[in-house]
């Protein structure tokens, strides 16, 4: 008689909620690794999911705020969540709340699409993903009702968190201003924190400590997982700023706001994309001080947070397009001018 087959062990675990298997099988848990308290109920927003993509069973969560439900001018934001491509998802309570405090307070419509994961589907799938999503927007989201009542589609701006923000940039490159057409306009992307990776390593990446967040170890875990076969940390999809990235002297990319977090191991990385992005691109890049990776969706109800989504909505209003930018100036010019008048001068004048 042959001898049992040995119970499959793990090979790679995710944050225990993936684990590969030694026999090639995935084992994936619906619990997050972080839960985070939502605070719906204050954020004065509500939501609903739609399935985005049939043949993968990807959904995609959307968010309106309440009292824009009737203001055809607030912006749509595109938002792609976190995990290294390997793990996340828009029903984990960090993302949630990630998506409800961008809704309530940019404030926009917020569109949270689902992607498919690695390693059952390997990088460039995620970004694939993310290209499809906006062609999807363009056809169907502007169209629904619920959307169509809140939403300006002219004022699309795609974002994303970690391996969300590679996708946002992958997005932004292949669509630039005007690639999904004159009805749904880029006006921007934002990058928090996003992954990126290469085969030389950074100062950072040596000197992490063990009780990082986010390690070079697991970088490379999330590398080894998602990259296709015999692919290295230089590929171009996870290294946009890599030897072997196409240039991008010739897209005609929206804005950009790069996010870094001071203590992050990506830190480095994040920084050289924005120095190659200043040629020729408007780029914006910010480092906040005393932070780590992927600090927003991990607490989002933080003051921290509350300094991310600051930055995101000045960014948002000031790109929103030159028309309404010059309206925004104006008013605060009057607001201004009218602190500044007390009743004596509203006379003399």
């Amino acid at each position: 008689m042959s001898s049992p087959a040995p119970e499959p062990y793990v090979v790679e675990d995710c944050r225990g909620v993936m684990q590969l298997m030694s026999d090639g099988t995935v084992r994936r848990s619906a619990d997050p690794p972080v839960a985070v308290e939502i605070t719906a109920d204050d954020c004065g927003v509500e939501w609903k999911d739609v399935t985005w993509e049939p043949e993968h069973g990807l959904n995609v969560r959307l968010y309106r705020p309440l009292r824009a439900a009737n203001d055809a001018r607030i912006p749509v934001v595109a938002y792609f969540h976190g995990g290294g491509f390997c793990i996340g998802s828009g029903r984990w309570s960090s993302f949630h709340s990630c998506c409800l405090r961008l809704a309530a307070e940019l404030p926009a419509v917020v569109l949270s699409f689902y992607y498919r994961l690695a390693p059952e589907h390997r990088i460039p799938a995620a970004q694939e993903d993310g290209a499809k999503a906006m062609s999807w927007l363009r056809a169907t989201a502007a169209a629904d009702p619920w959307l169509a009542n809140a939403a300006h589609f002219a004022r699309v701006f795609v974002a994303g968190d970690s391996a969300g923000g590679n996708i946002a940039h992958h997005v932004a490159t292949a669509f630039g201003k005007t690639g999904l057409g004159p009805a749904v306009r880029l006006r921007g992307h934002v990058l928090l924190m996003p992954a990126m990776a290469g085969e030389a390593r950074t100062r950072a990446e040596l000197e992490c400590p063990p009780g990082a967040y986010l390690t070079t170890e697991t970088c490379d875990k999330y590398c080894r997982l998602a990259l296709p076969g015999g692919a290295t940390r230089d590929h171009p999809a996870i290294n946009p700023a890599g030897p072997e990235a196409p240039g991008l002297e010739a897209v005609e990319m929206p804005p950009v706001l790069v996010v870094a977090a001071e203590r992050d191991v990506l830190r480095e990385r994040n920084a050289a994309y924005a120095r190659r992005m200043e040629w020729g691109k408007d780029e914006e890049y910010v480092e906040l001080a005393g932070v780590e990776h992927g600090f927003f969706s991990r607490d989002p109800w933080s003051e921290r947070a509350d300094e991310l989504l600051r930055l995101v909505r000045r960014f948002v209003v000031e790109h929103h397009d030159c028309l309404h930018l010059r309206f925004v100036l104006l008013m605060q010019i009057i607001q201004i001018t009218n602190k500044l008048q007390t009743p004596e001068e509203n006379d003399f004048w």
